[in-house]
């Protein structure tokens, strides 16, 4: 499986140029840098539908920085000198992105982990600089009780993989907003050591990126934000030099699926910044359909639910009730729902910017893995059956393209019988949305989190997938 990809040509340089000092601050993660004159056309350098203002002769140049999952033309005046202050115009230009992919089938002596460890590297792992630097690796630990979190093995290989190229890595996850076995530092550290993940098991430390109770954060600028100004997040993640993100790639009862950006923008907020994300909707309650059964109750950490003893029936404290979502996922019989239908669009929003604030500024690389895929987060305290099948591994250096390519996969995947993705088929009601995640959970909804990430330049929507045997 390979989508075709019309490459960037680089053979016609000119000369190599330094990046301006007072620009350096846009041109984060550059692989190439190039200065080339502006009288050659696009087509020469393989760019179609490009329109560029340019001069005949030398009087314009145009700096060509190729960045992962974007090309970026900046056309300067050459005889005003190369200075932010004659900028001219600016044309983005988005270059697919590369995702590498590997199936679950393993030859005769190679277990899943081995392959992994060549997928990383076939991605170009291998390119960042980790020598003496601490690396970040943001996981899910799983909820104590759910059995579909991704299993240390996979953690162990990343790792081996990170310091077989000099780094010192640790893996980690912030606090939780909801009760749980994961609301501080010591619970969840518990919770962790008791699903497998211990320093002897994955070979580093386990580190809770928020501390002790989700407080120790620190506030980072989100450069384009539309939604959060500055995000949340856990220190110990911020302090790493390197970050890498190992995601178990399933269904979501709000965002529609937790993939990469989930993971990072949601996993590494504080538990203020957790707060900060949920913030803007408040669920409702059905009273016709709630049945009484406090199913939700056990979900809300923050007493926003209120149980009528006499009606048998929940309501919503709005005073207290911070947005999370949690009651949602609890409910069996879809009598919750957000107020608000633009809650979940905001939401997704301010995910792909607390994400961008993660990974800004410095080497960041990104894992999934389409397996167990349960309809609800790892957060829940079960996992129910999976509503696809097993796909593969997944890898790439651009978060969005990485979780835009896991969920095209996903949804040409036939869905497993027995399932809550087949239940809700089969039900006389049921309205074909044409996507097995919003299938699963109808009042889900994650292309606005997508559309979003791709706007504020988190990364692009167009992949190339590239397959590993």
């Amino acid at each position: 499986m390979r989508k075709t990809r019309k490459s960037v040509s680089t053979k016609k340089e000119i000369s190599q140029c330094k990046i301006l000092k007072e620009k350096q601050e846009d041109f984060i993660m550059l692989s190439t840098v190039h200065l080339l004159q502006s009288d050659r056309t696009a087509a020469e350098f393989g760019i179609d539908n490009l329109s560029i203002p340019y001069r005949q002769g030398d009087v314009h140049f145009i700096i060509f920085l190729k960045m992962i999952g974007r090309v970026r033309f900046i056309v300067y005046d050459k005889n005003a000198g190369l200075s932010c202050q004659n900028l001219q115009q600016e044309v983005y230009i988005m270059e697919k992105a590369r995702v590498y992919y590997t199936d679950f089938r393993a030859k005769l002596g190679e277990g899943l982990p081995t392959k992994l460890k060549r997928l990383m590297k076939k991605a170009g792992i291998s390119e960042i600089d980790m020598e003496n630097k601490f690396v970040a690796i943001k996981m899910h630990f799983g909820e104590m009780g759910n059995i579909s979190y991704l299993r240390p093995n996979y953690a162990k290989a990343v790792v081996d993989v990170v310091k077989e190229l000099g780094g010192k890595p640790f893996l980690t996850d912030c606090n939780t907003l909801y009760p749980g076995s994961r609301k501080n530092a010591l619970e969840h550290l518990y919770c962790a050591w008791e699903n497998g993940f211990t320093p002897l098991s994955v070979g580093c430390p386990v580190i809770i990126g928020d501390g002790l109770k989700g407080t120790d954060d620190i506030e980072v600028p989100v450069q384009g934000g539309e939604y959060i100004e500055k995000a949340k997040i856990g220190r110990a993640v911020m302090d790493a030099d390197v970050f890498i993100s190992l995601t178990h790639f399933k269904g979501h009862e709000t965002t529609g699926f937790g993939g990469t950006i989930k993971n990072i923008g949601m996993g590494c907020g504080s538990r203020a910044g957790k707060k900060d994300q949920h913030s803007v909707g408040k669920p409702t309650i059905d009273q016709e359909a709630c049945r009484g059964c406090k199913s939700c109750l056990r979900e809300c950490a923050n007493d926003g639910l209120i149980y009528d003893a006499d009606a048998r029936k929940m309501s919503i404290d709005l005073e207290h009730c911070v947005g999370c979502g949690r009651c949602i996922g609890a409910c069996n019989f879809d009598a919750i729902s957000f107020m608000d239908s633009a809650a979940t669009k905001v939401l997704n929003c301010k995910m792909a910017e607390y994400t961008k604030a993660v990974v800004d500024g410095r080497p960041n690389f990104h894992i999934s893995l389409i397996v167990d895929v349960s309809p609800n987060c790892d957060c829940h305290p079960e996992n129910d059956a999976p509503i696809l099948p097993n796909i593969g591994m997944f890898a790439s250096f651009d978060p969005l393209a990485l979780d835009q390519a896991c969920a095209d996969v996903c949804l040409s995947a036939t869905p497993l019988p027995h399932s809550q993705l087949a239940d809700r088929m089969e039900e006389e009601s049921f309205c074909d949305h044409h996507d097995h995640f919003e299938n699963t959970t109808p009042n889900s909804e994650y292309k606005t989190c997508l559309a979003h990430a791709e706007k504020i330049g988190l990364g692009t929507r167009e992949y190339e997938l590239i397959y590993m045997k």
